[in-house]
C-alpha cells in the first residue's frame, strides 16, 4: 500500500469519526430545547366539523392513546386535585366521596338520562328523535360555544320539553382550580349564549366537565342559582367502547334515582346513538324517566 493510499485512508476514518460526534451533539441539543408544541388550557381542539374535547378519544383512536384523556397539564385538573379531591389523570373523580355537595341522583324513584357536550348538528337531532320516539324528556348539559354556534338545536332541546344545563364554555376540566371571578366569568357567558337562543328557558343545572368539582365552583354555581349536577351511572361512552358495552354498563348499573351519564358530542357518538335505541326499551320497561325538574328545590 502506498503512503498516499494510507494518508487518503486514514483521512476517511477522520472525517467518519467526526460526523458521527457532530450527529450525537445535534440530537443531544434538540434533547435539550422544550417542547414548543402549544397547549389548550381548556382542552378543546377545533376542527373544521366542530370542537372536540381533549379527554375524548378521536374517531379510530385507541383507548389509552395519546390524546385519549385529558392529561393534567393540558387540562389543569391537578390542580383541582391538589385540594385532595381524589381526582384521577383524566379529571373525573375517581372515588366520587367528594364531590361538594353535587346531586348524583333524582332523589325519587325517577331515572334520569343527561346528555352532555352538545348540542351537535350530527347527533343531538338523532338522539332528540330517538328521545321523541319513545316518548322521554332528558337534561342536555350544554357546552356554550355549542350552544352559540347552534341555537337551533337548543331551541329545539327546550321545544321537545327537555332541561337544559349549564356545562361552562368550553369544557374546561380546569375551571374550578380557576379563581371565583373567572368561573363566574365562564358560566355566565355561557347562560348568556343559552339565553340568546331561548330567553325564557330556566337553567338551574349546572355539571363540571370531567366531575373535577372543587368548592369555588361549586360556589359560584349556587350564587348564580344553579344546582351542580354529577351522575350515578357511568358507561364512559366518551371512551368509545362500542354501544354493546355502553347498553351493558347502563342496563346494568340503572336502579331508581340514578342519573344517567352520556353525551351527544365532543368526539364521535355513533356508540351513544346506537345504544339508547338498544336502552330505552328497556329503561322504560323498568323506570320511570324524566327530564330533571327546572326547580331542583
Amino acid at each position: 500500500m502506498t503512503r498516499g493510499s494510507s494518508t487518503a485512508r486514514a483521512a476517511g476514518i477522520v472525517t467518519l469519526v467526526v460526523a458521527g460526534l457532530l450527529g450525537s451533539a445535534y440530537v443531544l441539543g434538540r434533547s435539550l430545547v422544550p417542547d414548543q408544541s402549544p397547549r389548550h388550557s381548556t382542552g378543546v381542539t377545533t376542527s373544521a366539523d366542530g370542537p372536540h374535547y381533549a379527554d375524548q378519544p378521536s374517531v379510530g383512536e385507541p383507548d389509552g392513546a395519546p390524546g385519549a384523556s385529558a392529561s393534567p397539564t393540558e387540562t389543569g385538573p391537578a390542580e383541582a386535585g391538589q385540594d385532595g379531591s381524589g381526582r384521577d389523570g383524566s379529571g373525573r373523580d375517581a372515588g366520587g366521596d367528594n364531590l361538594f355537595g353535587a346531586h348524583v341522583t333524582t332523589g325519587t324513584p325517577r331515572l334520569a338520562l343527561t346528555f352532555d357536550d352538545g348540542p351537535d348538528p350530527r347527533y343531538t337531532p338523532r338522539v332528540l328523535a330517538i328521545l321523541r320516539e319513545y316518548d322521554v324528556r332528558a337534561t342536555f348539559c350544554v357546552v356554550g360555544e355549542n350552544a352559540q354556534n347552534h341555537p337551533e338545536l337548543v331551541q329545539s332541546i327546550v321545544d321537545a320539553g327537555h332541561t337544559l344545563c349549564n356545562h361552562s364554555w368550553a369544557h374546561d376540566v380546569g375551571l374550578g382550580a380557576r379563581s371565583a371571578d373567572a368561573i363566574r366569568a365562564d358560566l355566565l357567558r355561557t347562560n348568556a349564549a343559552i339565553r340568546a337562543a331561548v330567553p325564557n328557558a330556566p337553567i338551574v343545572w349546572y355539571r363540571q366537565p370531567g366531575g373535577a368539582w372543587t368548592y369555588p365552583v361549586v360556589s359560584v354555581a349556587r350564587q348564580l342559582g344553579m344546582t351542580p349536577l354529577h351522575w350515578s351511572v357511568d358507561p364512559s361512552d366518551w371512551e368509545l367502547p362500542g354501544a354493546s358495552k355502553i347498553t351493558a354498563t347502563v342496563l346494568s348499573q340503572a336502579e331508581p334515582g340514578s342519573v344517567v351519564l352520556l353525551h351527544d358530542a365532543g368526539g364521535d357518538r355513533e356508540g351513544t346513538v346506537e345504544a339508547l335505541r338498544r336502552i330505552l326499551p328497556d329503561l322504560t320497561a323498568r323506570f320511570e324517566l324524566e327530564a330533571l325538574p327546572a326547580d331542583p328545590t
